[in-house]
């Protein structure tokens, strides 16, 4: 079906970072994956060619533009070259939104010309050890302490973590109430180079291998009370406003992650040989390739959709836990089922299907397990 949501900035812009990619990042992936995390100086890359800074207004540096569809783009660009930005989704589409709603004018003048140039990386710390999804429940503390707050505790499963520059770090700056365990929560901005910070183990992940996660620690960190993002207590309140985007982001991620796999396995089963034919050529192939594809583009068509809403404003928590929860099952099953038309080699890592395989694992538990969204769902529906 001819598709209507990019127009022609938005795909020149496509050709621009399919350009970007196949020079600065296709060579040197299979590198990245084995450090754990493209070089350092990679996000000034992104800072010159102006990615980090699309939905950044004109007077901080940016290009004041607030559509997520080149967002989009860069998503369907990645996953089409099997590769990965390593910490920019975190950096763009979770702290960004952040900054942008929650941030003083002050800060905002601070923070966002190097937020655009690469020069700050962010990160956003909410899990801990023994919470999980469970945010009331966690124990990292910040104590008001004169012009400081005393920040201590531990976060663990941190995606750009280890390269981060500042850190939204979720805190109880006072204790829960009876009547709401999610009160007293609140977000410092906090200095990587903070005495008393420190970065623990670089976890090591099934997949996303390129992407740094990481386990974080704060002993007596002494965070500026000019570094407190929006108001003190209201952390909770926070968190919630960007979990449609954040779950948009997933979904066409994992749309597009279905959709490379149909491709790499086209390829790849009209080149393979079987019994003195091609594997294209037998009726399970065209049969599996065409049932991926039908599911592809049932997929594109509810993320075109739920883009067109958030970019109007409408776009609902609900609407996106369903956008998520169907694209990263589609995503499970496509790729699945086009790893297996690459027989042996689909399992060998120098194939792109077998990174998106792996990589694929983790959408339907981050932000958000399929079994949240589908309480959230449910209770929209009004089961």
């Amino acid at each position: 079906m001819r598709r209507t949501l990019f127009n022609e900035d938005h795909e020149a812009f496509r050709e621009t970072i399919r350009d970007f990619i196949q020079a600065e990042v296709a060579p040197v992936y299979e590198e990245w994956e084995q450090a754990g995390h493209p070089p350092r100086d990679f996000y000034n890359k992104l800072g010159e060619l102006g990615v980090f800074g699309i939905q950044v207004p004109e007077e901080y540096g940016g290009a004041g533009e607030t559509s997520f569809k080149y967002q989009a783009v860069i998503s369907e660009e990645c996953a089409r070259a099997g590769v990965s930005f390593g910490g920019y989704g975190v950096h763009v589409n979770l702290v960004l939104p952040y900054l942008l709603k929650y941030a003083s004018e002050e800060q905002k003048k601070r923070w966002l010309p190097p937020f655009i140039s690469g020069d700050m990386m962010t990160a956003i710390a909410m899990t801990e050890p023994g919470t999980g999804s469970d945010l009331a429940g966690m124990q990292t503390t910040a104590r008001r302490d004169g012009d400081h707050y005393i920040l201590n505790g531990a976060k663990t499963f941190i995606t750009g973590g280890v390269l981060a520059d500042r850190v939204l770090v979720v805190a109880r700056t006072s204790p829960a109430t009876p009547e709401n365990r999610r009160a007293g929560l609140s977000i410092l901005v906090v200095d990587t180079k903070s005495e008393g910070y420190s970065v623990g183990r670089k976890l090591e992940k099934i997949g996303l291998r390129s992407s740094d996660t990481a386990e974080l620690s704060f002993v007596d960190v002494k965070v500026p009370v000019e570094d407190l993002l929006g108001e003190e207590g209201a952390g909770f309140s926070y968190l919630t406003h960007n979990l449609a985007e954040e779950r948009l982001g997933i979904a066409t991620s994992s749309y597009a992650s279905a959709a490379a796999a149909v491709e790499f396995a086209r390829k790849y089963v009209q080149e393979r040989t079987v019994f003195g034919k091609t594997v294209s050529s037998f009726q399970n192939t065209k049969f599996v390739l065409a049932e991926c594809a039908t599911e592809v583009e049932a997929a594109r068509s509810l993320v075109d959709r739920c883009i067109e809403a958030l970019d109007a404003g409408e776009l609902t928590p609900a609407d996106a836990a369903v956008a998520k929860l169907f694209c990263t099952e589609v995503q499970q099953r496509v790729v699945d089922k086009c790893l297996q038309l690459h027989g042996g080699y689909g399992y060998i890592l120098e194939y792109p299907i077998a990174r998106l395989y792996a990589d694929a694992r983790v959408t339907r538990i981050y932000g958000g397990t399929s079994e949240v969204l589908k309480t959230i769902i449910a209770k929209d529906i009004q089961v």
